[in-house]
């Protein structure tokens, strides 16, 4: 394994110094005292997305603060039990997937206590703040707003370690698996509706990553620096998690530290959960990169792909390190109708392995052998199911591939699949998130112990059986396709399948390569050199260093960019796999 220039903590510098982050609690209730009113009555709203920690927001600005009555939004909400049953025709009995919905922040509000409280607000002759998710439905025009606000992989940090309840539950003690999938369905659906309004008026931007080292930005700053990555390459910063099939490459490829017992997943490119860090001077302020996507979709994503997906950043790309570890889950993905009447997805799931590495014995499970008995194919996994001590015979029935270094597998929804064991997977994908059947988990435990679901009856019900060994050769592995070429460099096509919205070209270099957004957002990765600098043929943004195995992303609004090898890559050979939408 090659040593490591991963940067773990990329960041899109904003055009304003240090001194326009603000730093601590003490500072921070400064500026918020300086800009409130001088004359009272008046109102400071601190609108939170849910999993921001209230208790230490209150406890530490209460005394920054001029003396104020305080009010937390969840005490306005309906008791627990009600919110419980509000969501709990969304969320079905299933202990991984629901049905999403139209929820919103409202919805969770006692009515009566709410006007009680819009009409005292009338009465105050001081200050009153309102504090927590919904702070701006209790005031819709306060004097003062400040937006608290937190990404979706700390929230779920959070939730592991059971600090957090969901939404207006009192459910702290529940498995941290059923709060994410509640979260995913119900609580970040409607905060993020309730974002949508209340985030471009903020006057303040409150990180609340780091309670400890809470920071400030002006809600001016906080838009510059998301016009500012708007129109340049980026990268959001990356999530590296273990998991029972974890392995040992990333852990040296990107220089992880050795506290966990592996790692997983890397999650890359996922705008909906991953962060994005803006840059002021030094100090570095986190915000959730799906900000980005809700403030400027039409500049990131280009309009024929806004079109099609709203506010939704529709390509995923992660890391699946199964080097010095074990098989992925035996899957299949829902089709598109299944996923639409199921769960109220508009898109599913397809997506693809490109094998970034691999060891000498790697394959791919990937479609059914020639001949295979699809019904006693479900007989054997259901009997798997019932009795460990019958463990599923998967290669009876799944076609393994050989897997090497740079081969592409196109995995449309529908297929069944799953990369062995020595494999380095960069999975590229659409973003419909956590709707993966899985068949068979090889009789192991998840990371607590328990075994992970299986999801039988979604996955007969979509498993394509025609999908055979011949069919899957020809289609679905390495269907590589010479596209153009020049001076140092030539593209190739390698996917993904026609019945996938998502585009893959590869370029190798050892120049300069022109590339053209072609008005749609795209995603790239460098799978082979050291590194690679990105360039704008006018000058419109700063050169873009990317090392080895970092994921970026160009907006549609850039247009023109290049990209040579740099550094310690000069003189060899590089390589890109760039993904877009077709439209």
């Amino acid at each position: 394994m090659r040593s490591s220039n991963y940067d773990k903590y990329p960041f899109v510098p904003v055009a304003a110094g240090a001194d326009a982050c603000h730093l601590g609690w003490a500072a921070i209730g400064a500026v918020l005292q300086a800009a409130l009113p001088t004359a009272a009555p008046a109102v400071l709203a601190i609108e939170c997305y849910p999993g921001t920690d209230l208790a230490r927001l209150r406890q530490e600005l209460e005394p920054a603060l001029p003396p104020a009555r305080w009010v937390v939004a969840d005490a306005l909400y309906r008791p627990p039990a009600e919110i419980d049953a509000l969501v709990a025709g969304p969320l079905t009995d299933d202990p991984v997937f629901g049905r999403l919905n139209g929820l919103t922040v409202a919805d969770f509000f006692d009515p009566a206590k709410l006007q009680a409280a819009q009409q005292q607000l009338k009465d105050d002759t001081g200050l009153v703040v309102l504090l927590g998710t919904g702070a701006t439905l209790v005031c819709p025009k306060p004097d003062l707003l400040v937006y608290a606000d937190l990404a979706r992989w700390e929230i779920q940090l959070r939730q592991r370690r059971g600090e957090i309840a969901n939404l207006g539950s009192e459910n702290f003690s529940e498995k941290a698996s059923l709060k994410y999938k509640r979260a995913f369905f119900v609580d970040w659906r409607a905060a993020d509706r309730l974002k949508k309004q209340a985030l471009p008026r903020a006057d303040f931007l409150l990180d609340a990553h780091a309670p400890a080292q809470p920071k400030l930005i002006t809600g001016a700053d906080l838009r510059a620096g998301l016009a500012a990555a708007a129109r340049r390459p980026f990268r959001v910063v990356p999530f590296f998690d273990p998991g029972p099939w974890g392995g040992q490459w990333m852990r040296a490829v990107c220089d992880l530290p050795d506290g966990p017992a592996n790692y997983a997943w890397c999650f890359d490119c996922v705008p909906e959960e991953n962060s994005l860090l803006l840059g002021f001077g030094a100090a570095r302020v986190e915000i959730p990169s799906i900000d980005l996507v809700f403030a400027h979709p039409r500049e990131l994503l280009g309009e024929a792909v806004h079109a099609r997906f709203g506010t939704e950043f529709p390509i995923r790309f992660d890391l699946l390190d199964t080097v010095g570890g074990g098989n992925l889950s035996l899957q299949v993905h829902p089709l598109t109708e299944y996923a639409f009447d199921h769960f109220g997805l508009p898109y599913t799931q397809d997506e693809s392995y490109y094998m970034l590495d691999a060891e000498p014995d790697a394959t791919v499970y990937l479609g059914l052998k020639e001949g295979a008995d699809y019904q006693a194919l479900l007989t054997d996994l259901e009997l798997a199911q019932q009795d460990p001590a019958k463990p599923f015979p998967a290669e009876r029935y799944a076609q393994q591939f050989p897997a090497r270094k740079h081969d592409h597998f196109l995995i449309p929804a529908g297929t069944i699949h799953c990369s062995g064991a020595g494999s380095m997977v960069l999975e590229i994908s659409a973003t419909p998130f956590i709707f993966t059947f899985k068949l068979w988990d090889w009789n192991r435990l998840g990371l607590d112990g328990r075994p992970r679901p299986i999801h039988l009856t979604h996955g007969a019900a979509n498993i394509q059986p025609e999908r055979t060994t011949a069919w899957v050769a020809q289609h679905l592995v390495n269907a590589v396709e010479p596209v153009a070429q020049g001076a140092g460099w030539r593209e190739e096509r390698t996917g993904l399948h026609e019945r996938e919205f998502i585009e893959t070209r590869r370029h190798w270099f050892t120049g300069p390569v022109p590339h053209h957004t072609g008005g749609g957002v795209n995603v790239l990765n460098l799978v082979q050199g050291a590194e690679a600098v990105v360039e704008s043929p006018t000058g419109a943004f700063a050169p873009f260093v990317v090392h080895y195995a970092e994921t970026f992303i160009v907006p549609a609004a850039v247009g023109e960019y290049i990209i040579r090898p740099h550094g310690l890559a000069e003189g060899t050979e590089c390589a890109t796999l760039k993904a877009y939408v077709r439209t």
